[in-house]
């Protein structure tokens, strides 16, 4: 089987594939600084369009010149659209709704509505500056009903196509010989025909790259039959985003199955919550489920444990501090222990991609 592109071109230098990237939501990988992520062998990070539009605002950003300098990260960085986001805000409430222009919402305790367009979605993330950045769409849960799903797929589509003239025309005075890049979203919950009717007109549009829309994980925590099937019908010549997808058995399931670009807030969110990451031993192919396993370093066993978290890990936790160390500042509270946690899960992240591109 021909393999899938491996490099992405940014204005930040080439951003080489499979990646992880964690979430920096709003312009921050919570608990770290930008060298603690970049000495974990963290490539680029995703940021959060609506947030950061919220705060600090787009017109702080634009004032940085993008938010490469704001939080001085000088390597890569992908946006979303925001459209998750206010889906899930709007879903089963009253604040806001759903309409062939975008979404119409309300933020936090705001009184003021908002819109959120297929224009104003690609003017945000020019402005916030990011390398790689995505189309607004229509996310559903699967268990919708399939006139949902039909509605989600035009939707999708028919704001794709106003993204790319947007995303043409806001781009056509710029001056760097590197643009930024232009993904889209394929939609289509757990229809096959619909996925392959949304992914076949979005390819017909043209983009730079595109991403799996939707829930990927089962109820079973395993991944849906949609996600491999989405890979087939995207051309090898196109990066591949599962989006979400961040587990660490469901992040290597999805790379056998043609996706490179993978980000989640699972491993920063277990650092802050005491579950560590641990490889169980090159005997355990990546394959296998249990190549990996957690430690919960809150638990009174490890008090007066000399190792570090992971004895095979390079990363600056385990070179410098004990499992004992950090069961200890956990237990007093200290805020070093979730920089410490972060940086090491972060770590395990890079080195399983090490270990992926090792293998094939």
């Amino acid at each position: 089987m021909q393999k899938r592109i491996n490099k992405i071109e940014t204005k930040q230098g080439t951003l080489n594939l499979p990646v992880f990237l964690p979430d920096a939501t709003r312009g921050i990988v919570k608990s770290i600084d930008s060298k603690d992520i970049e000495n974990a062998g963290i490539k680029g990070v995703v940021v959060n369009t609506l947030h950061l539009s919220s705060k600090p605002g787009l017109s702080t950003l634009k004032s940085f010149e993008g938010i490469h300098n704001f939080m001085n990260w000088k390597l890569p960085v992908i946006s979303d659209s925001g459209g998750f986001q206010v889906f899930s805000l709007i879903t089963g409430s009253n604040a806001g709704e759903i309409t062939k222009n975008g979404f119409v919402y309300k933020l936090d305790s705001s009184k003021v509505k908002e819109k959120l367009t297929p224009e104003s979605c690609i003017a945000a993330q020019l402005k916030i500056g990011a390398d790689i950045i995505y189309c607004l769409d229509y996310c559903t849960h699967p268990n919708a009903p399939y006139s949902e799903q039909v509605e989600s797929v035009n939707l999708t589509v028919n704001w794709a196509k106003r993204c790319k003239k947007e995303f043409e025309k806001l781009l056509a005075s710029h001056k760097n010989p590197v643009k930024p890049k232009i993904f889209a979203v394929v939609q289509g919950g757990n229809n096959p025909d619909l996925r392959k009717e949304c992914a076949l007109k979005l390819l017909e549009i043209g983009f730079d790259g595109f991403g799996f829309g939707g829930w990927p994980i089962d109820d079973q925590g395993k991944m849906i039959e949609q996600v491999s099937y989405v890979s087939e019908l995207i051309p090898v010549e196109f990066p591949l985003h599962g989006l979400g997808i961040g587990k660490p058995e469901n992040l290597v399931s999805a790379f056998k199955s043609g996706y490179n670009i993978f980000d989640c807030v699972i491993p920063t969110r277990d650092a802050r919550h005491k579950r560590l990451y641990i490889f169980n031993g090159d005997e355990n192919p990546l394959t296998d489920e249990k190549f990996y396993s957690y430690l919960y370093i809150g638990d009174e066993k490890f008090m007066r444990d000399k190792l570090p978290v992971d004895p095979t890990c390079d990363c600056h936790t385990c070179t410098n501090y004990t499992r004992g160390y950090l069961n200890h500042l956990f237990t007093i509270n200290d805020i070093l222990s979730a920089r410490l946690a972060t940086i090491h899960n972060l770590r395990f992240y890079s080195r399983l991609i090490e270990k992926l591109v090792a293998e094939n």
